[in-house]
């Protein structure tokens, strides 16, 4: 899978890029590349951005200027799902995250201050995703957040049967991950619980199910 980030700011990218990359840690079915938009825009002085018309505070990414850089990356061929991450997208869940962790290439346009001109949306992209009900100053975070989620969803990414019970999985009947321990067995009068202890694997998965589901439902 081929991953590409539009962002005006590469190099925040860095700590996936440089110092552990993200397809080594997560897996090896990922290649990531981090597009500029001030590499291809149409303005002068690598301008990518301005004011909004009728007035307001901050500045917007102008919509030329991002369909300038998906032009200058894929001509007039471009991935099935070009992804806008705005507040008003839709909301990420797991089962999103499964879905485009299908697809061969992605793409994910991000954006900073006071967001997209609509027509990027509207136009340009075919999905809006939020990661959260907030602001922040950018879509570097919430791209980044996309990023680990979906790399966790291809082949080799996770050691064989980990992945199948990841939190929010389909397989928890999108319920949230079941509570885990470790040794000592007991600890100052706090036990594992003995089911965890009995060495049989059915009472087991039965009781991370219900656990995860109580877990939902609190």
């Amino acid at each position: 899978m081929r991953v590409d980030v539009f962002t005006q700011l590469p190099h925040a990218f860095g700590w996936l890029t440089e110092q552990r990359p993200l397809a080594s840690v997560l897996g090896t079915e990922l290649e990531l590349r981090l597009l500029n938009y001030r590499d291809t825009t149409p303005l002068r002085g690598g301008q990518v951005d301005d004011d909004p018309y009728g007035g307001g505070a901050g500045m917007v990414l102008r919509v030329d200027v991002v369909d300038a850089a998906l032009e200058a990356a894929y001509g007039d061929v471009r991935p099935a799902r070009v992804v806008a991450l705005t507040p008003q997208g839709r909301q990420l869940e797991q089962e999103l995250v499964e879905e485009l962790a299908l697809e061969p290439e992605l793409a994910l346009l991000s954006s900073r201050f006071e967001g997209f001109d609509e027509r990027i949306v509207e136009h340009l992209a075919t999905d809006a995703v939020s990661i959260g009900p907030y602001v922040l100053s950018g879509g570097e975070l919430p791209a980044m957040v996309l990023l680990d989620a979906i790399a966790r969803r291809l082949p080799g990414a996770l050691a064989e049967g980990s992945g199948e019970l990841e939190s929010f999985s389909a397989h928890l009947d999108g319920g949230l991950e079941y509570p885990h321990y470790t040794r000592p067995a007991a600890y100052r009068g706090w036990d594992v619980p003995d089911v965890l202890l009995s060495g049989d694997h059915a009472r087991i998965e039965r009781w991370r199910r219900e656990q995860s589901r109580a877990r939902s439902v609190a």
